[in-house]
């Protein structure tokens, strides 16, 4: 098999109310740090990363951070059709921010039609609740019973303390690819959502080969 730089590459959006917390999210995942954010994203901003799934293929992530306000909307959506999977963010101590969930949803899988895109729902800023320095305004018995509503994992995570940050991505990485191996998701000429990797050599790769990565769980 020819020395892979990665196997699939697929395309992910953070959707969400501004300053729930996606940007730092996004930082800490792609670079390891936490990094406070104060102006809200003008738009979109782009960040690449390429994970390991266990026992599994490499993965390249485009990662898009869409602005949240109302008036960089029409710019976002360009972003969505191109995209196979979508990072719900919310803020655990903004009741609002997860009330309009629904709403980002409704958005991403009008968008993203015909594809049926694959889920995460975020809850940001953990560590808020647990130095008191925020009270907390959405419970995580609501956010997983939303999950089971919807069929889609849910998490609650620090950006600052960096927990559950890593779950959060590859739980969305993990089902993405457990639907290309289902057959549900096959590469098509015109879509970004998924492409085949690249290699250092032009060689065919059989994926049949891999063994099945296990499920995301979360730890609390």
């Amino acid at each position: 098999m020819a020395d892979l730089m990665f196997d699939y590459q697929f395309r992910l959006i953070l959707i969400g109310d501004s300053t729930v917390g996606k940007s730092s999210l996004l930082k800490f995942f792609n670079d390891g740090k936490f990094v406070e954010v104060s102006d809200p994203t003008v738009g979109v901003d782009f960040f690449a990363r390429t994970i390991q799934i266990p026992s599994g293929p490499r993965i390249k992530l485009q990662l898009w951070d869409t602005a949240g306000q109302e008036r960089f909307r029409s710019i976002t959506k360009s972003y969505y059709r191109n995209s196979v999977g979508a990072l719900l963010i919310y803020d655990i101590t903004k009741r609002a921010s997860f009330d309009h969930i629904p709403v980002w949803m409704n958005d991403a899988k009008r968008h993203i039609e015909p594809h049926r895109p694959v889920f995460v729902l975020v809850g940001c800023k953990l560590d808020l609740v647990n130095n008191g320095a925020s009270k907390r305004e959405v419970t995580e018995e609501e956010a997983k019973q939303f999950g089971a509503e919807h069929n889609i994992f849910t998490v609650e995570t620090s950006a600052k303390t960096g927990s559950n940050v890593e779950l959060a991505f590859s739980a969305i990485t993990q089902e993405i690819y457990q639907r290309i191996k289902s057959g549900e998701y096959q590469m098509e000429e015109g879509w970004d959502g998924i492409k085949s990797g690249y290699s250092h050599h032009s060689a065919s790769i059989d994926f049949n080969n891999y063994i099945e990565a296990e499920p995301a769980k979360s730890c609390c």
